[in-house]
């Protein structure tokens, strides 16, 4: 949908929750001196003024990035943590959030490329101006599903790719699991990433549902609660990894609980981390 705009619900608690996920992700593969592959289908701006009118509209990011960013939360949020203080000319004071292309970009080297989709046309020529120097990002202006998938498999053939929808249509998440099925078929080793929220409603069942039987591999499932299940709105968020790297769980584990005694409401439930597909 062309409606949404991430600006207002930049650093809120999924912000929190994918991007502690996204640089976990991106540690590991930096831990290999070989280059890299960063695909994202819906990428947003990059980069979110929290005074600006949209962030303040909603406020999201006080429950979120702001709540842990002076918190002594503990060393697994020191990498996260210092990319967003990274984007603020003054790392005492929080006035901006990095989204995942920024992040991405900040953890690139050499070699390394990224391939950014976004369809909206506003965002899309501020994501553009955002990369408009850097050699290594390329930004589309495409749907995200067809604009990924035309790219695989890459060179270098090692990677990741993010998959970060609306949800806006509730067809969008069986969406999700066509598009992963046909991704994996062509990359067989990358992993993948996807975000989705935890509503009511229950939609996110069925694509769980889909990608659990589709045999894309060891899939990887992380949901963090914010409020209890039951709330009207947005009650938490959830991250599938397929082909995850060692040890995610555990570093997941770990930040989930943090998490829960910093950001949770009275009623929520603890943070769930488990294999939605085991590995073999």
């Amino acid at each position: 949908m062309l409606s949404y705009q991430h600006g207002f619900h930049a650093g809120n608690f999924a912000d929190v929750h994918k991007h502690l996920t996204l640089s976990f992700l991106l540690e590991s593969l930096n831990k290999k001196n070989k280059p890299w592959c960063y695909f994202e289908t819906h990428a947003g701006t990059a980069y979110y003024d929290l005074n600006g009118e949209q962030a303040n509209k909603t406020a999201e990011y006080k429950q979120g990035i702001e709540s842990i960013y002076k918190a002594p939360v503990g060393e697994l949020f020191d990498r996260y943590l210092s990319l967003v203080k990274s984007i603020n000319p003054d790392p005492n004071k929080l006035n901006y959030y990095p989204g995942s292309p920024w992040i991405a970009a900040k953890e690139s080297r050499d070699g390394d490329k990224i391939a950014l989709m976004e369809l909206h046309p506003t965002e899309y020529q501020l994501l553009k101006g955002r990369f408009s120097s850097n050699d290594n990002v390329a930004v589309h202006n495409r749907d995200g599903y067809e604009g990924v998938a035309s790219l695989l498999p890459p060179k270098p053939n090692r990677g990741l790719v993010l998959i970060d929808p609306s949800y806006e249509i509730k067809s969008e998440y069986v969406q999700v699991a066509n598009f992963i099925k046909k991704a994996s078929q062509r990359w067989r080793n990358g992993c993948y990433a996807i975000w989705y929220p935890l509503l009511k409603a229950g939609n996110h069942r069925e694509m769980l549902h889909k990608l659990k039987f589709s045999e894309v591999g060891p899939i990887l499932r992380a949901e963090f609660y914010v409020k209890s299940a039951a709330d009207q709105r947005m009650y938490g968020s959830g991250m599938l990894i397929i082909n995850p790297p060692w040890q995610l769980d555990e570093k997941l584990q770990s930040v989930s609980d943090v998490l829960y005694k910093q950001l949770a409401e009275e009623g929520a439930a603890t943070p769930l981390i488990d294999w939605l597909v085991a590995e073999k």
